[in-house]
């Protein structure tokens, strides 16, 4: 007896790390605006969360396209067609990025752009798309939490004062670190941190053990509970007193039916 109470006693913190919530947030750098014009990916950057809290892991990897870097692109990331004439085609590493990328839900700043260049290039290689569910766009979240505000990703920065000092072009990785931090601003993942410790350092019930309840326990003489002649009389007048009650019909029907006595 005593084993089973102990073991439906779950502690709230082993609870709470049994919940694995796996978040990629990721960036993408194009030579242009639209896969459906020719432009092709060029860069992406990957930053695992899991509860809300990043792991370490990443993935990073350049491309290269196949075409030439058009000069305003090129002023945005920095990215030229030297530095990128070595790398790998999207094609060669695009298994290690699905395997990274797992079936976790992706969250990026106007992601329906980034989801576009990925898709391209997943069809351009005869692989599934991701699908558009698992999308998370926290320049969606950011309209919904501030409207009316700058929602770039240099304003969500000041705004939750996240350190930028390191960006001084567009770069995936770099980009999709700092989008991470500005995620768990916006969804309240520090404040989840501060509530789960609050809870795990809230005081408890005492629990006392099966063999110290006492063996014995007093039982009270049950209480009357029938009504008294009085009162019986009281409800026979009730009774009496209704015009045409509905069980005088019921038992009339019955008298009168086929299956009556």
């Amino acid at each position: 007896m005593r084993r089973s109470v102990r073991s439906s006693l779950v502690s709230p913190r082993r609870a709470i790390h049994r919940l694995r919530v796996r978040e990629i947030i990721f960036d993408t750098e194009t030579t242009g605006l639209s896969p459906l014009a020719g432009d092709r990916l060029v860069e992406i950057g990957c930053v695992e969360l899991v509860n809300r809290v990043e792991t370490g892991r990443t993935f990073h990897a350049y491309f290269n396209p196949g075409r030439a870097m058009p000069s305003g692109a090129e002023a945005i990331h920095g990215l030229t067609d030297a530095f990128l004439s070595d790398k790998a085609l999207f094609e060669e590493r695009c298994e290690e990025l699905l395997d990274f990328l797992g079936d976790s839900p992706l969250v990026a700043h106007n992601a329906s752009f980034d989801f576009g260049f990925i898709n391209h290039e997943l069809s351009l290689c005869g692989r599934p798309l991701v699908c558009l569910t698992r999308m998370v766009d926290t320049l969606v979240l950011a309209r919904q939490r501030h409207p009316g505000a700058k929602h770039s990703l240099d304003a969500l920065c000041t705004r939750y004062g996240v350190d930028r000092s390191l960006r001084v072009k567009h770069g995936a990785l770099i980009d999709a670190q700092l989008l991470a931090q500005v995620y768990i601003e916006l969804t309240g993942g520090r404040q989840i941190g501060f509530a789960l410790a609050a809870h795990a350092a809230a005081p408890r019930a005492a629990v006392v053990p099966v063999a110290e309840l006492p063996s014995r326990i007093a039982i009270r003489p049950p209480r009357p509970h029938h009504a008294s002649p009085a009162e019986l009389e009281r409800h026979a007048d009730f009774l009496r007193a209704i015009k045409d009650p509905i069980w005088n019909r019921l038992e009339a029907s019955r008298l009168v039916s086929p299956g009556g006595a």
